[in-house]
């Protein structure tokens, strides 16, 4: 391990990453979908406008390695645009955030909210042959439950699940411990996309490098770390009715390659070499609108914004709300923001995407930068004397604490400028580099003061439950996504309440109040939107976004000069 002090921002890089019908339905709950200046995007990005030409190879570049194709077993964010490309999903969002279908045609939820009933389209198929129907759909979720898969997300989305009955070939019936009126809009995430059951079956650790799916694209090869090779299925015949896209994709390969250097994805771009790269280098977003060749696409996920830092609020000194709530507000956002997103992100200070249903506008400036502020809570919290070196202290010992990072060869730029800024108040922030494996090693194990930059992609603000409830803290028996290891009563019931209802009426007054309690709880530090970043060479043609996740959806895409 590496302890690192890096007084000034002296990078400039990119921010890193680590869902109606039928009777019975849950309010709409999904995202009401916004730019960065709070404007709704046109229905024209989620619908398909004309009919493509088919043909040609789509040559793509991603920044990141998923590590596994088994959307079941990660929870990258490389998921929720590849998974389009393999598998399909129970259902769909609409435009506007509301359950539309996929494959299911209709569903009817119980008057207690506890049972779903699913009814199921009955000429859809997997790649290996075997027919998508109610069996499958139970072998699915027993799969992302299944402890052996150590899923850290699809299985946190379907935890109220509690077990599924096959009515008939084509009728499926789930059934929830409790009411989770979030299931259905979860059911619609990339991740939860339908597997073929006989390779959950005959073989669940190959699925990670040997996918079997009933979506339009079929695996040809995956080399990691180096790229996946898809192909086209000429059978293909079930995309979501809301796109408005008939019969098989018009791609007839996709080949991505994954390219980790920002800089060298983007001259890929410019020079021909790639055609789309969905990781787009925020450092040449002008460079890219500039170019007639090249088009540029900013998007908001919903769900929990990026933040540059997670408290432990388990451990001395984030164990005090007013430590967390200074260090916050002595963070300036603003200059991080403008110096690592280069005008394409947009600053945030509070728990929720401005995107996101039920997100509540008021408490959005509670955090704002206030260094002045931020020095009287800390002399309020006893940390009032000053040592040689000028950090503040309390009973002999200094205000310091270290966060853990993931190990690359240079510190991110947003860490570095939150250790500035919170120095100029005193506090003395340390940064350990460690390998991935190690980073979660001491996570799992509570061995940490604070966690580096991060975000919580979901389409209904249950995203707050998952990162934030008490039952969410990872213990001996499950790994959570709670890493900030807030446990806070007041919170947990709010949350907990919101789960169980169905009024928009309640879900609005429940969400506003968690909001608001975070802004005084401060378990983490919020620095802008999750932001999906994507460029492409002019020939590409059809580019329309996923509604649960604001990613393209490569069904629809085509070009117009198609390659062989």
């Amino acid at each position: 391990m590496k302890t690192i002090r890096l007084p000034v921002l002296a990078l400039l890089m990119a921010a890193a990453v680590l869902p109606g019908c039928g009777s019975g339905d849950p309010p709409a709950e999904g995202p009401a979908v916004v730019h960065a200046d709070n404007g709704q995007y046109p229905a024209s990005d989620y619908i398909e406008q004309e009919k493509g030409v088919p043909g040609g190879t789509l040559r793509v570049s991603v920044g990141t390695d998923a590590g596994t194709l088994d959307g079941h077993a990660t929870s990258s964010a490389n998921v929720q645009w590849m998974g389009r490309i393999l598998f399909d999903n129970l259902v769909y969002l609409d435009e506007k955030g509301g359950l539309s279908p996929w494959l299911a045609k209709s569903w009817t939820v119980s008057a207690d909210g506890k049972i779903y009933t699913f009814y199921l389209r009955d000429d859809v198929t997997f790649s290996d042959g075997v027919k998508f129907n109610a069996e499958a759909v139970k072998v699915n979720l027993e799969h992302m439950r299944d402890p052996a898969t150590k899923s850290p997300l699809a299985a946190a989305y379907i935890a109220p699940y509690l077990d599924g009955k096959v009515i008939d070939e084509f009728t499926f019936q789930a059934t929830l411990r409790e009411p989770y009126s979030p299931f259905l809009y979860v059911l619609a995430q990339s991740w939860l996309g339908m597997e073929s059951p006989k390779a959950i079956r005959e073989n669940p650790k190959g699925i990670g490098e040997a996918p079997v799916g009933s979506g339009p694209f079929v695996l040809e090869s995956y080399t990691r770390q180096q790229g996946v090779k898809f192909v086209k299925r000429a059978d293909y015949h079930w995309a979501p009715p809301l796109i408005r896209h008939e019969g098989p994709a018009y791609l007839d390969r996709i080949e991505l390659e994954f390219v980790a250097e920002p800089l060298i994805r983007y001259n890929a771009l410019a020079a021909g070499q790639h055609d789309l790269s969905i990781d787009a280098p925020t450092q040449n977003a002008a460079a890219i609108r500039a170019d007639a060749n090249l088009k540029l696409a900013n998007h908001i996920r919903t769900g929990n914004p990026s933040r540059g830092i997670t408290f432990n609020t388990s451990k001395p000194p984030f164990d005090d709300a007013r430590v967390r709530k200074g260090f916050a507000l002595a963070v300036d956002r603003e200059g991080i923001v403008h110096s690592t997103g280069f005008g394409e992100y947009a600053l945030k200070a509070d728990f929720l995407s401005s995107n996101t249903r039920f997100y509540d506008p008021a408490y959005r400036d509670v955090l704002a930068f206030n260094p002045a502020e931020a020095n009287r809570l800390l002399d309020e919290a006893g940390w009032t004397g000053r040592d040689a070196e000028g950090w503040r202290t309390k009973d002999g010992q200094r205000l310091s604490a270290e966060i853990v990072v993931t190990e690359s060869a240079t510190p991110s730029a947003i860490i570095a400028a939150i250790q500035a800024d919170v120095k100029a108040v005193g506090f003395e922030l340390k940064i350990a580099e460690l390998p991935a494996g190690q980073l979660t090693q001491r996570r799992n194990a509570n061995s940490y003061q604070a966690l580096g930059a991060g975000f919580w992609h979901t389409n209904t603000p249950d995203g707050l439950y998952i990162q934030y409830h008490g039952d969410e803290v990872t213990t001996d028996k499950r790994i959570g996504q709670n890493t900030s290891r807030l446990n806070d009563p007041q919170l947990n019931d709010w949350l907990a309440a919101a789960r169980r209802s169905s009024d928009p009426a309640l879900l609005k007054d429940l969400y506003g109040k968690a909001q608001q309690r975070l802004t005084e709880l401060v378990p983490a530090v919020p620095l802008h939107e999750s932001h999906s970043i994507i460029a492409y060479r002019s020939p590409v043609r059809g580019v329309i976004f996923d509604t649960s996740h604001n990613t393209p959806f490569l069904t629809s895409l085509w070009l117009e000069q198609g390659r062989p």
